[in-house]
């Protein structure tokens, strides 16, 4: 698999891998959360959509180095496997 960016580009995208992931995480804890959909729907919207805007936020502050597959992944709303691709080339970069 090819690296997420596909030049260095230091610490700062590290904190954005990891930035991404934390809210990627975050939006399937507020989908899967079941009791917060059944006692307050509207408040589990709110919480989905404020997650959205920061991953989406996010998302604009990819280098242009970012690897065209996860960029493809975001473009398309697959979060799921954004977060997939994310993690994947987390435990890449670690055993190199």
């Amino acid at each position: 698999m090819s690296p997420l960016w596909r030049e260095s580009t230091g610490m700062e995208s590290e904190t954005l891998k990891a930035e991404l992931t934390a809210a990627l995480k975050k939006r399937l804890a507020v989908i899967g959360d079941r009791a917060l959909r059944e006692s307050d729907p509207a408040l589990q919207l709110a919480e989905l959509q404020k997650v959205s805007e920061q991953i989406e936020a996010l998302q604009r502050e990819l280098p242009s180095t970012t690897h065209p597959q996860l960029l493809h992944y975001f473009e398309r709303r697959s979060y799921d496997k954004a977060l997939a691709w994310i993690e994947q080339e987390g435990l890449s970069a670690s055993t190199r």
